[in-house]
């Protein structure tokens, strides 16, 4: 029986108190870096002029598309059907 308890009593001063700090020791750092500019491995941050000019492209590109289809449908009229 001493052994359960001498494995139990670190359990469980690690779950309720180093747990809970080391989790918001993490996301107050990665707050941080994001803040900073400094992303780690799968983040991403753009900048808003580049998501201004990225959406001015998607958008252009949509008009394009329509124009594209605008003339298949007068020149082919069927052509969505193939």
């Amino acid at each position: 029986m001493t052994i359960p308890w001498a494995l139990a009593v670190p359990v469980i001063v690690f779950i309720a108190l180093v747990g809970p700090l080391w989790i918001i020791g993490h996301y107050v750092t990665a707050w941080r870096r994001i803040k900073a500019g400094e992303l780690g491995s799968g983040q991403v941050a753009v900048a808003k002029a580049d998501l201004k000019r990225l959406r001015d492209t998607a958008d252009r590109l949509a008009r394009r598309l329509e124009s594209l289809e605008t003339i298949l449908d007068a020149e082919f009229p069927n052509w969505r059907s193939k």
